[in-house]
């Protein structure tokens, strides 16, 4: 999935419930393909490059509770 399809697809999660828990299972589990959480392969990349020894799960359930 590229391009436009891939813009359609992350603006679906835009609104979605489980958005954050999404990414973050994503991120945690290091899921390669797809949009996750409303992010691309490409953006989950990054993240996971600037900051291997994250726990996101964690992170974005302290961010949900501030």
């Amino acid at each position: 999935m590229r391009g436009a399809a891939q813009r359609k697809a992350a603006a679906l999660c835009r609104h979605c419930p489980v958005l954050m828990e999404c990414g973050a299972y994503a991120l945690d589990n290091r899921v390669e393909f797809g949009i996750w959480g409303g992010m691309t392969e490409r953006q989950r990349r990054a993240l996971l490059e600037a900051h291997p020894h994250v726990r996101w799960s964690d992170l974005f359930e302290a961010q949900r509770r501030q």
